[in-house]
């Protein structure tokens, strides 16, 4: 049996390395790099409503596209559901009078880090980076981990982005050198 599965997966890679030389495979990397450089120039703009949609396209597409169990559409759906929450606190965000109360019912210190609130949006990022990061421990060619790497990437500038934004509704100055680090909530 382990001699069959190993003759199998080298067929089977034989066969990938066949495809990946045929002229659809080629046109398929440069659109893929393409992919890649419109992501990375995303979070480099700094524009979180543009990194946001971005993410929205590529769960959209998956959805439409890659799903192959309940359980993917099930956690595709979430993570949906959990961007357009994380839409709606862009703009609460843009309101300080909004965001204050935004701010006042996530006053339990375990509610909130770098005192600030960890509202719905702050949860969609960690929440959905580990979504990649666990996507990104599936079998996928080097290709498609460069994109999800880059899409974890934007996920963590997203975080840092809209933590900036609740720092301006909250009339809070930028984060210091010293608050940088490993964060324990709010002080009391």
């Amino acid at each position: 049996m382990i001699e069959t599965f190993n003759d199998t997966l080298l067929l089977e890679k034989s066969f990938t390395q066949e495809v990946d030389r045929t002229r659809a495979a080629k046109e398929r990397a440069t659109v893929r790099d393409t992919l890649l450089a419109i992501v990375q120039d995303a979070r480099r703009s700094g524009d979180l409503e543009t990194i946001l949609t971005i993410e929205r396209r590529f769960l959209e597409n998956d959805r439409v596209e890659y799903v192959s169990s309940r359980a993917m559409r099930s956690s595709l759906d979430v993570a949906l559901a959990e961007l357009k929450i994380a839409e709606r606190h862009l703009e609460l965000v843009k309101d300080p009078v909004q965001y204050r109360l935004i701010d006042e019912a996530h006053s339990l210190p375990k509610r909130r880090v770098g005192g600030l609130p960890k509202d719905e949006a702050r949860l969609f990022f960690g929440s959905h980076a580990t979504r990649l990061l666990n996507q990104d421990k599936s079998r996928l060619d080097r290709q498609e981990k460069q994109i999800i790497e880059a899409r974890k990437q934007n996920m963590r500038a997203g975080a840092r982005l809209y933590e900036a934004r609740q720092r301006q509704a909250l009339g809070l100055g930028a984060k210091t050198g010293k608050e940088r680090g490993r964060d324990t909530g709010m002080e009391l």
